[in-house]
């Protein structure tokens, strides 16, 4: 992911065009907002790559070649298909803009537009502890679309440059942060203290307990450090089913090895698969009839819904649908509640 200042500092060598994504029709390489800076002797970011890219790439050194045409934004239309060689299938439609280091109002809004924290489909990230694994992990996802805040309770431990998306916060005592989570946030605790990581466990769940507003609480550590924190939490007053609601060990269990960035890589994965795309991203018809397939096959068994929830809930209520009752109705309230409930 690219910052303000990495784009202010490459401009402060020379002038470039700012490519970005303006339009898109059906698949795309790039999402709206992307953005790239092609100079004449480097480009950073990018479009989507491929031929795209490089036809993008030509026709912004070809407008810093002419001073004639940089008055005004231009764009081009580009169709993903054989003239490319490329095989998406969409259309993308590329805004080309003269840019300088004094545009300070360009630079920050293409920076607020490709900035992927801005993304209503970013994750909110609140990462407790510093050490090998948390700085390792920090490093991944300041790469990746979300917000993190990174708390810890030595002050001296936050290295002096991180990513824009990354917030360095010290609380003393570090459980006391819990109190002002983001509703909807990913909770990872790796601090360098057992004692410290059962505080913020416990202090998450008795958030869990009023208020029920976190999206994931993951515990770094083995099978047998979880034994004990399960038995020190029932201690604490904490029913089963709510210490059921901790993730411990974190990551991915396809990816194994103790070293920090593996496990690094490993848990931004899983939080990564936690994601949920926007719905007008979701395929939802072509789910919805895929799953009413299997269901005319006599063969679904509710494990082969591509709809996600709402599809199960399609695919076992069309079986029991009148066959004399239009299906219209039924379609629209799934897919009504696919979008905006599950």
């Amino acid at each position: 992911m690219l910052s303000t200042a990495a784009l202010r500092q490459a401009l402060a060598q020379q002038a470039g065009v700012l490519v970005t994504v303006h339009e898109t029709q059906g698949s795309t390489p790039r999402e709206v907002g992307a953005w790239m800076l092609v100079q004449a002797s480097q480009v950073l970011g990018t479009v989507g790559g491929g031929h795209l890219e490089l036809q993008a790439i030509a026709h912004a050194r070809s407008l810093l070649a002419d001073t004639a045409r940089q008055a005004a934004p231009d764009v081009q239309r580009y169709p993903l298909g054989p003239s490319l060689g490329q095989c998406c299938g969409g259309v993308v439609h590329l805004q080309f803009m003269l840019i300088h280091k004094d545009d300070a109002i360009k630079i920050e809004a293409a920076c607020a537009v490709n900035t992927w924290t801005s993304s209503q489909n970013s994750l909110k990230i609140v990462l407790f502890g510093g050490g090998h694994v948390g700085k390792a992990l920090v490093q991944v996802l300041g790469t990746l679309p979300c917000q993190v805040r990174w708390v810890d309770s030595r002050d001296e431990i936050f290295p002096t440059n991180v990513a824009d998306n990354v917030q360095c916060e010290h609380s003393a005592p570090v459980h006391a942060a819990v109190n002002d989570v983001v509703a909807g946030s990913h909770v990872l605790i790796m601090s360098f203290s057992h004692a410290e990581d059962l505080d913020v466990v416990a202090a998450c769940l008795a958030r869990q307990r009023t208020a029920n507003d976190l999206s994931f609480i993951g515990l770094i550590g083995s099978a047998s450090k979880w034994a004990v924190f399960r038995h020190r939490l029932e201690q604490r007053g904490f029913a089963a089913d709510e210490i059921a609601r901790i993730t411990c060990p974190i990551g991915l269990p396809s990816i194994t090895g103790k070293e920090p960035e593996v496990i690094a890589v490993s848990v931004a994965a899983q939080l990564l698969a936690l994601r949920r795309p926007p719905c007008k991203e979701r395929p939802l018809v072509a789910a919805l009839i895929s799953d009413a397939q299997c269901v005319y096959s006599a063969k679904c068994t509710g494990k082969c819904c591509h709809a996600g929830t709402g599809g199960l809930i399609f695919c076992l209520t069309l079986a029991l649908w009148p066959t004399s009752l239009p299906l219209m109705p039924l379609t629209t309230l799934v897919v009504i509640a696919n979008c905006r409930v599950l």
